[in-house]
């Protein structure tokens, strides 16, 4: 599969100047050979599978995910659960045990989703959840993009990737992963994806590193506006889960911004939160454990699954 990463950063610079130009083909701006890779690209279908739903998962450290996956959660992962690798995933590398997958293909969605060397997300027990859940002719695919430590600001299709200078050089490595603009890369991953099967929500776990933001709400709504009209969705259609970061009773040190998390329902109509009330912590006072994960993943399912229902 033709590799176009250069051109997308510069067309993602010309795209921010533009910003209140919401048409998706913005995001190629004037690349030809990006547009004619989306318009010969064999993965790409003219009638996209129905019964294939795909959810965007977008966040911060919790979303990446900070503990490392446990034996049982390499096993017995449906054939029906499927990531999109927002970046190749080398073989050997990290946590990952499988022979290699390639940014933009689907693949058994086996942890680690995010990146090679993250561990367990909420998105993995979403999934898992999902499909036992769902008609056995349903298949769940998830496009999982987060970077730990990131604000909610990192996430708007404005960021501008030349300030990402001043951040610590941890942070600039995980960003550097994405281009530099995350933003960009889900779209580029959700505008395959959705030639293939149909957008069906979006998981959000972010909230630390905006502890205290009155406007949360309202930013995480500007995120949430933007992709519905760069992908041509409806919002009934496309509804957000957010989670709870770590409570005040396991130690969570950011268990203040929860409240705040909250009224997300107050911006976003067709949208939920899920507790955090009761999840293990790996005691860093930010982080669930893996059996924090698997339970706030369940959460997560059933949540979207009340939510699609309505």
């Amino acid at each position: 599969m033709k590799r176009v990463i250069t051109t997308l950063a510069l067309a993602a610079l010309a795209w921010t100047a533009n910003a209140q130009n919401n048409d998706a083909s913005a995001l190629y701006g004037g690349a030809t050979e990006t547009q004619d890779f989306l318009s010969q690209s064999e993965h790409f279908a003219s009638h996209p599978d129905k019964n294939f739903y795909i959810y965007l998962c977008i966040g911060q450290s919790n979303m990446e995910g900070a503990a490392k996956p446990e034996e049982v959660d390499y096993q017995n992962v449906s054939p029906r659960f499927l990531l999109m690798a927002s970046q190749d995933f080398p073989k050997g590398v990290g946590n990952y045990r499988g022979e290699g997958r390639k940014k933009y293909e689907w693949s058994v969605a086996v942890p680690p989703l995010c990146r090679p060397q993250t561990g367990l997300t909420p998105a993995d027990y979403f999934g898992r959840t999902m499909v036992e859940k769902l008609p056995d002719s349903i298949r769940v695919g998830v496009i999982h993009i987060a970077i730990g430590g990131c604000k909610i600001e990192h996430l708007f299709k404005e960021y501008d990737p030349q300030t990402v200078v001043k951040e610590a050089g941890w942070f600039r490595n995980f960003m550097a992963t994405y281009d530099n603009i995350p933003y960009i890369r889900l779209l580029d991953c959700a505008l395959r994806a959705s030639h293939q099967g149909v957008i069906k929500g979006i998981l959000l776990h972010q909230g630390c590193s905006n502890t205290g933001d009155q406007l949360w709400p309202l930013k995480v709504k500007k995120v949430y506006d933007d992709i519905l009209a760069d992908l041509h969705l409806k919002a009934e259609d496309v509804p957000l889960v957010a989670g709870e970061v770590v409570s005040k009773e396991a130690g969570g040190k950011c268990a203040s911004m929860n409240a705040i998390i909250q009224t997300l329902p107050q911006t976003i109509k067709n949208s939920a939160v899920v507790s955090s009330k009761g999840l293990p912590s790996l005691g860093d006072g930010l982080h669930f454990n893996a059996a924090g994960y698997r339970e706030i993943g369940k959460r997560y399912a059933e949540a979207m699954l009340k939510l699609s229902e309505k």
